[in-house]
């Protein structure tokens, strides 16, 4: 009896990811799919970031804020998307302890940075907007940086917060994650231990934010539009395009958040889709909106590769 028991209270050092699909001809179809979502997330943000430090004329506020999103977007997907890819091409998808924390630590890292830098966008737009004489000096460079500095400093405090709480509980029973990476709820419903407390600090801190933060960016949206309302000429257009495509990023992006962690850890059949808009459809999506209804990044865009293709000649 006492040897059950030891055995037992092993620490489980390795973890078993289900994927997306046990059916093979499904985990294939998975990896084009995915394997391209990834190389056009790659390449897309990395030529918004390339396109916004070459041309001066985007050197304002707002694309130095998209250039971020862009690099955090590169980041997040890159945390899950390649062991996701990989695991596909092999039976047993297995993550080491150690390795799950780590991807825990930069998922919420990541994720959380980027809750905060939307929000930072909108407050951005209300203030170009609705208070547009005031604009270069609220929105200075020295504030843009100061924000930057605090919103990477906020996602860093919530990752460790997260991770603390999660890596304090004993596992040393089931090991098998029913997704496709490591992820706090669904972590934590593996340790041998009551936790439900642990769950309660864990929806009060992500799910808490998430909402927080969307219902400021739905306000910050809603005071826009309404001083938009009376006001339909090019620039007020342009404007308006601008805020529903900050607003499209918002909806996705929250919207996982909101609906993974602001609830108890229960498995939820939608589950995965949702993750896998989260983790790599939505910074695919990112620079596609920010690019295709922005005349200013595609005249930035053309211009760069004229350059380029001259040199070449």
């Amino acid at each position: 009896m006492e040897e059950v028991i030891l055995v037992n209270q092993t620490p489980v050092t390795y973890f078993r990811l289900t994927g997306l699909s046990v059916n093979q001809k499904a985990q294939m179809a998975a990896f084009s799919m995915f394997l391209v979502f990834y190389v056009l997330t790659l390449t897309g943000n990395i030529l918004i970031i390339i396109t916004i430090i070459y041309d001066p004329r985007l050197h304002t506020p707002m694309y130095f804020f998209l250039s971020n999103l862009s690099f955090i977007d590169v980041c997040h997907s890159t945390v899950t998307v390649p062991k996701m890819l990989r695991d596909t091409l092999s039976e047993e998808k297995l993550i080491s302890f150690d390795a799950c924390v780590t991807q825990m630590f930069f998922l919420h890292l990541f994720a959380c940075t980027e809750i905060f830098l939307l929000t930072v966008m909108a407050y951005d737009r209300y203030v170009a907007i609705c208070k547009p004489l005031q604009y270069m000096t609220v929105m200075s460079w020295r504030v843009c940086v100061l924000l930057a500095v605090a919103l990477w400093t906020g996602g860093t405090i919530h990752s460790i917060s997260l991770t603390s709480l999660t890596i304090k509980l004993p596992y040393c029973g089931p090991d098998e994650i029913d997704n496709f990476f490591c992820d706090v709820p669904q972590v934590i419903r593996l340790a041998c231990t009551d936790t439900r407390i642990t769950e309660i600090l864990i929806v009060s801190n992500s799910g808490l934010i998430s909402v927080v933060c969307f219902v400021v960016l739905v306000v910050s949206y809603t005071v826009i539009l309404v001083s938009l309302r009376q006001q339909i000429s090019d620039g007020k257009r342009k404007a308006l395009s601008t805020c529903a495509a900050h607003l499209t990023v918002v909806t996705l992006f929250l919207g996982h958040c909101i609906f993974i962690y602001s609830r108890p850890s229960t498995s939820l059949p939608e589950d995965k889709v949702v993750s896998v808009f989260f983790t790599a459809v939505t910074p695919l999506l990112n620079p596609i909106i920010y690019t295709l209804r922005n005349e200013d990044m595609k005249n930035a865009f053309n211009k760069l590769m004229g350059r380029k293709e001259r040199k070449g000649k």
